[in-house]
Parts: C-alpha cells; structure tokens; sequence
C-alpha cells in the first residue's frame, strides 16, 4: 500500500501535549502556530507520498553502488533530492540569516518523521546535514559559517559526521586520524573513516565533512580531539566550487537494510593531505561534535516513529484484505479477513500504541526543545533544556527498540508472506534494525540515562518528572470516565516502579556499578514506557473533553481506547523490568567473562 502520513495525530501531538500554541508565542516563533503547522505537514506529505515514498522499495531492490570511488545512488534518487532541496525542506527548521525557514522543531520534528516514513534510506541524507548545520551555527567562526551554511541550508550541499574508526567504534578516545597544522592557519588531515553515511554520493555539488582528528602534538585520549570541516571540493573567496580535495571513497558498506543509504569508508591524505578548517578551538572536538550527535540522536528516534508507522500501515492494509480463517465468536458465516480475530487486533494494536506513544513523547521534548532555545525567562529555559536532555535517550533508545518490535509484528500480521520480499512487509524489519545500534547504541543511551541523567543530580529530576506524572493520575481520577481511571491505575503501578529503580539506581550507583550498568537498558526501557504512557494518559484527557463537546467523536474514542489498551498491555511490562533491575543483576554479574 501508498504511504499516508498520518497528520491528524501529527497535529493532536503538537497542538493538544507538546504545546504548540505556548511555542508560536516564542520570540522567532510567532508565525508558527496550528494553521502554519497544519500547512507545513500537508505539503510535506504530499511531497512525500508522491516523490520519495514510490522510491523506497526501489532503493532496497537497487542500492547505492560504488565503481572506482564514485558512488552512484538508485535511480530516481538524485532528481528526488533536486526537488526535495528547492522545496526548501532542508531549511525548515535552520536560521532565516543563513536561508532557513527558522521553524521549530516542533513542527520539523513531525517533518522529519514523515520523511523517514517515507523513505528511510533517502532521509539519512538530509538528517546527518541537519547535524552538521547544528554543529557550525553553535561551534564554527564566522568565516566558515558563512563560507558553508547557505549552501547546506539550502541543501546545495550536504553535511557527515566523521567519527568512528576502525579501531575506533564508540570509544572515540581511540582516534588515530591526525591533523597537521600549516602556516596559513589550515590543517593536513590524514586518516580513515568507517560507516559514514552519504560519505560519498552523487545528489550534491559538494560534501562537507566534519571530521574528528588529532593535532599534532595533543594530549592523548578525548581531551585531545579536534573538529574540522573537510570539504570534498575546495570553496573559492567567491563561494564557487575548486579542485578536488584530498578525500576518497574506497568502498561502501554492503547492509542488512537502508540500502539505498550509501555507507562509506573514507580515506583522508592519502595523496598529500586533506585540507581541513578547525572548527571552534583545538582539543575541544568531541564537545563540538556532541551539538551533532545529540541532534542525531534525537532524529533517529523520529526515524523508529517513523519505520514504525510504515510498518503499522502496511499490516492494517494486509489484515484487512487478507481473508483466513473464521472468526471465533461466529460473527460471520465464512471465513473473512484477519482483521476480525482478536490475536491480529492485538498486534495491530501493540504496533498503533507504541507508535503513537514514541510520537507523542518526541514531539513533546521538541517542544521543549524550542523552549530551552527561544523562552525569554533563563529559569523556563533551564528547566525545559533538562527536560529535553533527559528524554533525549528515552525518544533515542525506547523509540527505535520499539520500532523493531514493530516491525517484527508487522511481518508476523502478514504471515508467511512477511517472510517473502515481495510484499515489503520484511524491509521495514531490516531497515529497523540499524536504529537501536547507530548513533549510540541502546546501551550506550542507557548508560547516559543512568550516569548524566539520574544519578549525577541524586534522582532529582527523575523525581520531579516523577511528580509531574502523578499530577496527571489525579487528573485522570478527577474524569467521570471508566477508562481514565484504569489508565491512572496503571500509570500509578509503573510510576512507582519507576522510583523504585531510582532510588536503586542512586543508592547502588556508587557502592556498586556493576549491578546498576547490568539494568541500563532495562531501565531505560521502563522509563521509554512510562513517559509514553504517561503523553497517551494527557491524550486521554484532552480526548474525552472534545468528544463530549462532540468534536471528531470517531478519532477522540479511539484515542481514548488506544491509552486504555497502553495501560494494560504496554505499561504491565513495566513491574518485569523492575524487578529485572533491582533483583536481576547478581546473575549476570556471577558470569565473568572466562565463564563464557
């Protein structure tokens, strides 16, 4: 089946949870309200269903390819991205003084999810960019601000992110790529880079690599990481296009899924020295590349939203058409299509809630997001910027670890035609399962959530989320409605599961790490469930207040029975997890490594 955004819950998110109207009264954001939002994302769908959705299947049958360093992507690709680029969607949510249409990203955040859906290999282009403009608007000087970001703004160029190394996979103290300095202030850069996405390609003019290096001379470890940009051809005093520089493609992953997404090693110096452009100050790189990885980050937990709600639509579509078997209560005489037995509901309904709750906790924290960047009063912005920083792995981690459990459901809807390629059912599956592992792994989320996030303050601000959550089980009680005081039930059991892992989380932190870093993960997925939860429990209520005022009554009792059937299916996994963490880790701790 077509690809159809999903608009109306889109606009529900923003407007009704994340606070879009309290955000268009934001300096810079005063023209971004509901029918500036609602304009945006039907044009983005529309752009999307129509150009680059009918290339995804295209780009999964017919990847990237790579002959003698030049990387040519699958057809189709390079006049969809000349369309996307004068459409202006790069730009969306950057700076009008660089070209952008400086939205929020409240109202990006759902752009890029439509995006994704639409073509996940295609949006990982766009995505890293929109990392690398983060990066040089807050660390790079003037000069390369305005030498880069116009055209990168524009989406005449294209941005990467330059990390990880052979030796060097998340242990980026391990970086061996050098940097030399010359006497006219550039560098000689020498090195290779794995795994960077759209490393090389054929959609730009040019590509701007940001690139981790040591200089000469720094100290080992982190603390002596530099960032530069690395242009793949040199930039005229005029802005116009020079000679090659000293950077190659010398091959390109072959992938379990994404594709189309061209996955590059790249070679720097080998013929002289790569000319690179120091970014901000020396040895300060990995402070300057976490601007890029954090909004990475982010983005890719829009990305499992997004693979999961293609993912959920394609099963609907199948379950609907597909007819087997009668149902079991006889309610038709003959056999009809699977939708009607409970089982199927069932997983259409576990892919719609996880779908719909990740959507609702991300648009939240973009809202946040723009808050911490726009407020004018310093306190509002230092408690939304803490906000967004603590659900940052939650969107990450929770929302791509729910996109593969997603998808895997929707091939289990379709049956043994989820295993055949041709029905599309299993490239979601493929495609997914890159999201829980780039960026930062699910660990590696965890254990920020663990470190930075709860146990530095003492549990502080899980706490006082924690408080936040409970204000919204009062309110549920308050409603003369049978399924907001279920849900405030649930919410209530895994809210206090929660403080319980906290409290362990604090307590053990420093006397025992072992046993803490052992329930990362797990802890990171109660928490995931408890704020999505929590985002379709505030649904809940905004839902039963509209029906009752009788607007869109067929939408607001679905979303009222999408939050029911999150608390007793979804939110019940939360006391397992508890108990994973609190009394699980003398198992796994018990196995050293030489047991294995």
């Amino acid at each position: 089946m077509s690809y159809q955004a999903p608009i109306k819950d889109m606009l529900f998110c923003m407007t009704e949870l994340a606070g879009l109207n309290e955000v268009a009264t934001l300096p810079g954001f005063e023209e971004a309200g509901a029918d500036t939002a609602q304009a945006v994302l039907e044009e983005c769908a529309r752009f999307n269903e129509g150009v680059i959705a009918p290339l995804n299947a295209e780009g999964d049958r017919n990847p990237s390819t790579w002959k003698d360093g030049v990387v040519t992507t699958t057809p189709g690709f390079k006049d969809a991205y000349r369309q996307y680029a004068e459409g202006g969607w790069q730009g969306l949510q950057h700076p009008a003084d660089f070209g952008g249409q400086g939205l929020p990203k409240t109202i990006g955040a759902a752009c890029i999810e439509i995006n994704n859906s639409a073509n996940l290999s295609f949006a990982l282009c766009p995505l890293l960019t929109d990392g690398a403009i983060e990066a040089l608007l807050i660390a790079a000087s003037d000069e390369l601000r305005q030498t880069y970001l116009p055209r990168m703004v524009s989406g005449e160029w294209t941005g990467t992110m330059n990390l990880t190394e052979p030796q060097a996979g998340s242990d980026l103290s391990l970086v061996r790529s050098r940097a030399v300095p010359q006497p006219d202030g550039t560098y000689k850069v020498f090195g290779t880079k794995i795994f960077i996405t759209y490393g090389e390609h054929d959609m730009a003019e040019n590509i701007v690599h940001l690139v981790l290096a040591r200089v000469t001379g720094a100290p080992e470890g982190v603390k002596g990481i530099s960032l530069f940009v690395v242009p793949k051809f040199m930039v005229g005093s005029d802005g116009g296009l020079g000679s090659r520089n000293d950077v190659h493609c010398v091959s390109i992953e072959h992938k379990l899924g994404i594709k189309a997404s061209p996955t590059a090693v790249l070679q720097f110096g080998d013929h002289g020295g790569a000319v690179g452009y120091l970014v901000g100050q020396e040895n300060r790189g990995l402070e300057y590349m976490f601007i890029m990885m954090n909004a990475a980050r982010y983005a890719v937990g829009v990305q499992g939203i997004a693979v999961a709600e293609r993912a959920y639509q394609k099963a609907v579509a199948y379950a609907k058409d597909r007819v087997q078997g009668r149902p079991a209560d006889g309610s038709l005489p003959g056999a009809g299509a699977i939708i009607h037995h409970p089982d199927v509901r069932r997983m259409l309904l576990t892919m719609r809630a996880l779908t719909e709750g990740c959507r609702a906790m991300a648009l939240t924290a973009a809202s946040a997001y723009d808050t911490a960047h726009a407020h004018p009063d310093a306190q509002v912005r230092e408690r939304a910027q803490a906000f967004y920083e603590f659900l940052v792995p939650l969107v990450k981690g929770y929302s791509t670890e729910a996109s593969v459990e997603v998808a895997s459901l929707g091939v289990q809807v379709h049956g043994g035609m989820g295993f055949i390629e041709e029905t599309g059912a299993a490239q979601y599956l493929r495609d997914a399962r890159i999201l829980t592992i780039y960026e930062g792994t699910t660990a590696i989320q965890a254990n920020d959530l663990v470190g930075r996030k709860t146990a530095r303050d003492g549990g502080a601000f899980a706490q006082a989320i924690a408080s936040e959550i409970e204000a919204t089980e009062t309110a549920l009680v308050r409603c003369d409605n049978e399924e907001a005081h279920a849900v405030a039930a649930r919410l209530a059991a895994a809210r206090h599961a929660f403080l319980e892992v906290v409290d362990f989380v604090v307590i053990r932190g420093k006397t025992d790490p072992n046993a803490v870093y052992a329930g990362s993960v797990p802890y990171l997925m109660l928490a995931g469930n408890l704020v999505a939860g929590w985002q379709l429990g505030r649904a809940l209520m905004v839902a039963e207040r509209k029906r009752a005022d009788g607007e869109d009554a067929e939408f607001m009792r679905q979303k009222i029975a999408l939050a029911r059937f999150y608390a007793d299916h979804l939110l019940t996994r939360v006391h397992g997890l508890r108990d994973s963490i609190v009394d699980g880790a003398y198992s796994i701790n018990e196995f050293l490594p030489e047991a294995f």
